[in-house]
């Protein structure tokens, strides 16, 4: 299967490598996962009652659940999103000023069958207002 295939347009199954997931994330709620071909749940709008929130966003669409994780981290929750590492969208720009903290990811994420990505990757922390406060 070409590169060209795997991250195909319009193509969101994306699995997160487990060296993210299932460590630097371990335990944190996924409102996002790969529907795997099963009947799909709307994460976007089903409640997440976790304070510790990692997404690895729809690429085709992730402002929507920019948005989400900005609000959530308002109600004092951290939240991780793994996306992709581009400074000229507006979503970028809303995380940047939510105050995200930008971790790139060195290389090239590698998804599927162990190719790489074919765009540079980061990840986005919103830190809680209670985490990440001014000292008082």
């Amino acid at each position: 299967m070409s590169v060209e295939t795997l991250y195909q347009k319009g193509n969101d199954e994306y699995a997160t490598p487990d060296w993210i997931k299932n460590v630097l994330f371990e335990g944190w709620y996924d409102p996002c996962p790969l529907s795997q071909g099963l009947v799909e749940r709307d994460g976007l709008y089903s409640s997440w009652d976790s304070d510790k929130i990692f997404i690895n966003p729809p690429y085709s669409k992730p402002m929507p659940w920019i948005e989400r994780a900005i609000a959530e981290a308002q109600k004092g929750k951290t939240v991780a999103l793994l996306v992709k590492h581009d400074s000229s969208t507006r979503w970028w720009a809303k995380l940047h000023e939510a105050g995200a903290y930008f971790l790139p990811i060195m290389g090239r994420i590698k998804f599927h069958g162990n190719k790489p990505a074919p765009f540079p990757s980061v990840i986005a922390l919103i830190v809680s207002p209670k985490d990440g406060g001014k000292d008082t």
